[in-house]
């Protein structure tokens, strides 16, 4: 089976997540949740039920409105998507055995940024 996840926007990146900690250590946390919090919102309403057992492979295509961040910054926002999956419990675990493997690609659409996930099941 393969699923996709889009959520719009922007998510937090690296450098915003590690400002955040220096400036007080609860910010970062705060950060973190938030945006899980954005995540699991549009997991519930667009994987409704999904509960994936098989490894999987993800690809990320992140979609941002100008190429001023990084591409390592960006991708950052694994840790929110993949933390969030397992919260809403799409995926039981996202340790070696469950996720396979990821891949990430990167485009500009100032209208519309976003963040496009397919989650491919490996098959046994």
């Amino acid at each position: 089976m393969q699923y996709k996840l889009t959520i719009p926007g922007r998510l937090p990146g690296l450098n915003e997540l590690i400002e955040a900690e220096r400036s007080n250590r609860y910010k970062g946390a705060q950060l973190k949740k938030d945006a899980e919090r954005r995540i699991c919102a549009e997991i519930r309403r667009q994987l409704h039920g999904v509960h994936i057992r098989r490894p999987v492979v993800m690809r990320y295509l992140w979609v941002e409105p100008d190429r001023r961040r990084d591409r390592d910054n960006i991708t950052a926002g694994r840790k929110f998507v993949q933390d969030a999956l397992v919260r809403c419990k799409v995926l039981q675990n996202d340790g070696w055995k469950e996720i396979a493997g990821f891949s990430d690609d990167w485009a500009v659409d100032k209208a519309r940024p976003r963040v496009e996930i397919e989650i491919i099941e490996m098959e046994n």
